[in-house]
């Protein structure tokens, strides 16, 4: 057996499971209608309140206000193809009987988080653009970049999140433990971010509101250009557009290194 067809054997097998019947058609049909309903109701209240929001600040508010619960609905499918797909794989001697096939460790890790993770990124994404289309075409075409931008910030902490539940998931080699402590992590986020909001207004200081857009930038986009749209709308954080990119590149460089831990433990560490 080659290592190509070692590793799409891999994949696919992994792929079969993460997302058999009918947990896909579910999850497609959770992204599509709140895509629809939330998409809707956002634009309608943006009309009926004239908030007068054009453009790429347009853009920006509309998918922050309609992904929350999509989103809920993308961490939970990674946390539990991560907890119970490589969690039980673990827990049941898979991996272990894969460390046989002739591959890398990494590339059989990289074979399940394609499944796992990539895959649910592409349907989240997928189905969330396919809709924007259908429905608003006329404020989504003219911004493409901005709209992929949001989507880069809206995902970069439930990416953080995943990597940090794969990490205890290769510790505890089981699933159960590491989902519930996701689910936390990413609900305990809106408790995080309140509290740094809170301490910025408090202690006048800038600084909680600049680590908040380190570990959520899509915040510091939201600023950056309601100060766009508006310059007499003072922002709770003064960024600029290059501020905002950076931000983003922090964020991911945590994601990589989350992520490269994982993979060094998981080729190094983990027991055969």
């Amino acid at each position: 057996m080659g290592r190509g067809r070692a590793l799409f054997e891999v994949f696919t097998s992994a792929l079969k499971e993460d997302y058999r019947f009918p947990i896909l058609e579910v999850f497609v049909f959770l992204y599509a209608t709140a895509t629809v309903v939330f998409t809707g109701a956002a634009t309608n209240a943006i009309s009926g309140l004239g908030l007068g929001i054009s453009g790429e600040a347009l853009v920006v508010v509309l998918i922050s206000s309609f992904t929350e619960f999509p989103l809920f609905v993308f961490v939970v499918l990674v946390l539990k193809n991560i907890a119970y797909g490589i969690g039980n794989d673990l827990d049941k001697g898979i991996i272990q009987t894969l460390f046989s096939y002739p591959m890398k460790r990494r590339s059989i890790l990289t074979a399940k988080l394609l499944s796992s993770l990539g895959v649910a990124v592409f349907l989240f994404l997928g189905v969330q653009i396919f809709s924007l289309f259908v429905i608003v075409p006329d404020i989504i075409s003219p911004y493409i970049g901005t709209l992929l931008l949001s989507y880069a910030g809206i995902l970069s902490f439930p990416l953080l999140v995943a990597g940090l539940v794969l990490i205890l998931t290769l510790l505890l080699k089981k699933g159960g433990i590491d989902l519930i402590f996701g689910v936390i992590l990413y609900f305990g986020s809106e408790i995080f971010s309140s509290t740094l909001q809170f301490l910025a207004v408090s202690t006048d200081s800038e600084m909680p509101l600049r680590i908040l857009a380190v570990i959520a930038p899509h915040f510091a986009l939201q600023e950056y250009y309601k100060a766009q749209e508006n310059p007499y709308i003072q922002p709770s954080l003064s960024v600029s557009f290059n501020d905002c990119i950076l931000y983003m590149g922090i964020s991911y460089a945590l994601v990589f290194l989350v992520f490269l831990i994982s993979y060094l433990y998981f080729e190094r560490r983990l027991e055969k």
